[in-house]
């Protein structure tokens, strides 16, 4: 009666008395299907870990949490504004004229970035400015000349001597400028604190 008992205990379907029940392995674990996804539930919309955000567009996102009856429950949310922006480029001293006429017509600033492609510093900057244009999108606009594709004419009109030149251009004048012939970080908020002045005083 006594082994009757303890095989029925040690029976791995049936615990006996005294025995907690077993939870799932990590093994099973790694097989559920909740292991597997990475979505938000479907009260907060279903939204991939990584599908969502494809390298192609890439997008800010932000994590809040809501406090519920059952705990705390993940909720992603996705900001459509853009990371970074690509720098317009500029190709000819009739586009220039344009976009700065264009920025006139509407009360507009611009940002023109003057670089050259064996520009090293101009090359690191870059991206930085990329980034940096997607915190005024769209309200303000930049763009990028390189000076080796435009005729030198230009570049002596808009006063550029070294690169890269950071320029600011509104009623169609140049109005600020910042050169980069330091580290990008101090030209970014270099860059940065000159667009925040001519908005204080626009």
């Amino acid at each position: 009666m006594y082994a009757a008992a303890l095989s029925a205990s040690l029976d791995l379907g049936t615990p006996g008395p005294g025995v907690l029940p077993r939870g799932p392995s990590r093994d099973s674990l790694r097989s559920s299907s909740f292991a597997r996804s990475r979505t938000v539930p479907a009260a907060f919309g279903t939204v991939a870990g990584r599908s969502s955000l494809g390298r192609a567009v890439p997008r800010r996102v932000s994590a809040l949490r809501a406090v519920g009856q059952d705990g705390y429950a993940l909720k992603e949310e996705l900001d459509d504004s853009p990371v970074s922006v690509e720098l317009e480029p500029i190709g000819s001293e009739s586009q220039f004229d344009r976009v700065v006429a264009e920025a006139q017509q509407l009360e507009e600033s611009v940002i023109v970035v003057w670089m050259a492609s064996w520009c090293r510093k101009c090359i690191y900057l870059k991206p930085k400015l990329e980034k940096l244009a997607a915190d005024y999108y769209p309200r303000l606009r930049f763009y990028c000349v390189d000076v080796n594709k435009v005729p030198h004419k230009l570049v002596a009109r808009a006063g550029v001597t070294k690169m890269p030149t950071i320029q600011l251009w509104k009623d169609s004048k140049k109005q600020a400028e910042v050169i980069g012939g330091h580290k990008a970080y101090l030209v970014v908020n270099e860059v940065r604190e000159m667009i925040e002045n001519e908005c204080s005083t626009a």
